[in-house]
């Protein structure tokens, strides 16, 4: 009998966040455990070949990826926007970004 391993498959979404914990045969990958989830069925726009990446515990990691006890399957959703070329325009405007994200007040009424 083959011994099987307790991991968790999560899926973020913008309002929630899907968790489903499965067990899977020791030796089992990434993929298997996000098919054994049941979320590909759940949530159609999963593209696993194409605009969703997955990870481990926040690290990139390939379908292919042999898992272990506790593991956290996580499968990313695809970005909204390129953060570098987002900074790179805000810089070409001339605006200032003040730590944390949002637009420095000071340098905005200055530049007014």
């Amino acid at each position: 009998m083959t011994e099987k391993i307790s991991v968790e498959v999560v899926y973020a979404l913008r309002e929630r966040q899907e968790v489903v914990p499965v067990k899977v045969p020791d030796g089992a990958t990434a993929q298997d455990a996000i098919h054994a989830s049941g979320l590909l069925e759940k949530h159609p726009e999963i593209d696993l070949d194409g605009a969703n990446k997955i990870g481990i515990y926040a690290k990139l990691a390939p379908l292919s990826t042999v898992l272990r006890e506790r593991d956290r399957v996580e499968i990313y959703r695809p970005l909204i926007a390129d953060p570098k070329e987002v900074r790179r325009k805000r810089a070409k405007e001339g605006k200032v970004m003040k730590k944390g994200g949002g637009e420095d007040k000071d340098a905005s009424e200055e530049a007014q």
